[in-house]
């Protein structure tokens, strides 16, 4: 089930024979090898192999080719990685590709410190070493990103040409952070302070990844909890589906015209996406509803901005968010719902969702309704502007269209959908409600 193409294990061959070439002048009694050195660095790598991120890993490989000559500091890395942690199978192969991979790159980083390290008695000091540093961990990267399409090549028979694409930018990031991390690391190796202070240099580093990985973590837990909450309103109003996204990222187009940046823009692309979720507290037969709502339909699907705003009360991350859940039916003129606020009262996010839940209801096509070319929405909106919608969101949303472009759902052909006679948004909140030019009576589309 597992077994690799003859070409990848003839690749893994190819590569573990190259490395154990390279680190073969180690091995003579002759050879001028500090092995001390050589069993420390081998077993703080075999640790930071251990680790989830395996962060550490490439500045101690860095640190020993720049204290190592190029045979010792090749070994330094195959014990870690025949030991270390893998996920795949199959798991032999795996670890003899890593520790080939590792060995060939971190030789091949010892040898061209050597070429350009600035006299005898490498590593040198800053900054007269940090060059050629910087050229060791572009040749370490370089050598670990060629054997990375190589063994994308052979193993899972890719083009050359897609094999190493995305590889390229890879080595930047070594150059710039690792290589003088790693040089710090054997500068004080070499100094009066001697290894223990040369593995305290890792210490930020390891704390820092330890914060990224939590981060990353919960913010993976966060992007699966909007995500599970809009497919939950998705599969109970088919009639909108894809409508939340799209309303999140109009948004945000708002919002940064506006000078939104981080953290704030981020929270409110949460409240675009989840700015319906209270409609899930609302009968479905109601938000499947063809024809006219009673007045006390109306009433009840007039709830569901509480609704939504009791269902992520708890969720701390969404933080503004769950002001625009609640508010985003409010109107400047103080006849929206659910607590008749007007002008500034309607917080910044809500404001900002009106106009671009709006603006994505107009140019969707739904079941009961054609979607309107985005200049139609665009004028539609301006109409409204300074009654319903805040004349600023309006703007910056027509000037954020004019530099993005939009791609809604279904993009409707120039002069399609009915004109408004009426700046209503119905308690469903997606669909603004028109008024037949004839009978006068209200047309509804069923998605609350």
């Amino acid at each position: 089930m597992w077994a690799l193409p003859a070409s990848a294990r003839a690749c893994i061959a190819c590569a573990a024979l190259a490395a154990a070439l390279c680190v073969a002048p180690a091995a003579p009694p002759a050879a001028d090898v500090p092995w001390s050195a050589v069993v420390l660095l081998a077993a703080v790598c075999a640790a930071c192999e251990r680790l989830p991120r395996r962060t550490l890993t490439l500045p101690v490989l860095l640190a020993g080719a720049f204290l190592l000559p190029p045979a010792a500091a090749g070994l330094v890395a195959v014990p870690g990685a025949l030991a270390g942690r893998v996920e795949q199978r199959p798991a032999g192969a795996r670890r003899l590709w890593h520790a080939a991979q590792l060995s060939l790159a971190a030789c091949a980083a010892s040898y061209v410190f050597g070429l350009a390290a600035p006299g005898p008695g490498r590593p040198g000091g800053f900054p007269g070493a940090l060059p050629p540093a910087l050229a060791a961990a572009l040749a370490f990267s370089l050598v670990s990103a060629a054997l990375d399409g190589a063994i994308r090549v052979t193993a899972e028979r890719r083009a050359p040409r897609a094999a190493w694409r995305g590889l390229l930018p890879g080595p930047l990031l070594p150059v710039l952070v690792f290589g003088p991390t790693g040089l710090m690391t054997a500068v004080l190796w070499r100094s009066a302070y001697g290894p223990p202070a040369a593995l305290l240099v890792l210490l930020p580093i390891s704390v820092s990844s330890w914060f990224l990985e939590r981060y990353e973590r919960e913010r993976a837990a966060h992007q699966a909890t909007i995500r599970a909450l809009v497919q939950a309103v998705d599969l109970k109003d088919r009639y909108t589906r894809g409508h939340s996204e799209r309303v999140g990222r109009a948004s945000v187009l708002i919002a940064r015209e506006l000078g939104m940046a981080g953290e704030r823009l981020e929270a409110l692309r949460f409240a675009g996406i989840l700015h319906d979720v209270g409609k899930l507290g609302v009968p479905t037969r109601l938000l499947r509803k063809e024809g006219p709502l009673t007045p006390e339909e109306r009433r009840v699907i007039q709830l569901h901005p509480e609704y939504g705003h009791e269902m992520v009360r708890g969720i701390g991350f969404l933080d503004e968010a769950r002001a625009a859940i609640l508010h985003h039916h409010e109107r400047l003129d103080g006849s929206g719902y659910p607590y008749g606020l007007r002008g500034r009262q309607i917080p910044l996010f809500a404001r900002i969702v009106a106009v671009a839940d709006a603006f994505d209801a107009m140019t969707s096509t739904r079941s009961y309704s054609r979607a309107r070319p985005v200049p139609a929405a665009l004028a539609e909106l301006d109409r409204c502007a300074g009654t319903q919608f805040d004349p600023r969101m309006v703007e910056a949303l027509a000037e954020a269209l004019d530099r993005h472009g939009w791609h809604p759902s279904v993009t409707a052909e120039s002069g399609t959908g009915s004109t408004f006679t009426e700046c209503i948004i119905l308690p469903s909140g997606n669909v603004p409600s028109t008024r037949d030019p004839v009978t006068g009576a209200t047309r509804h589309g069923g998605d609350a």
